[in-house]
């Protein structure tokens, strides 16, 4: 945010790197593809995370918050 980014997503928890992986695949195809903001693209990518079997748990998914303008 120093650098002049007006939103940061970022984990309050070391996260598995392939959950991390799929969560931001997830988020960018919400905001590039479906046209979300980006707050509704997080919340979106990490229900569809908690619906998945293997990543259902909240420690996958949870941790990762926005910061700045939403």
């Amino acid at each position: 945010m120093y650098a002049g980014a007006s939103r940061v997503v970022a984990s309050l928890w070391k996260v598995d790197d392939a959950a991390t992986a799929e969560l931001m695949g997830r988020f960018y195809k919400g905001i590039l593809k479906d046209g979300l903001a980006p707050a509704a693209a997080l919340q979106r990518a990490q229900v569809e995370m908690r619906k998945q079997k293997r990543w259902s748990a909240p420690y996958y998914w949870a941790g990762f918050v926005m910061q700045g303008q939403w």
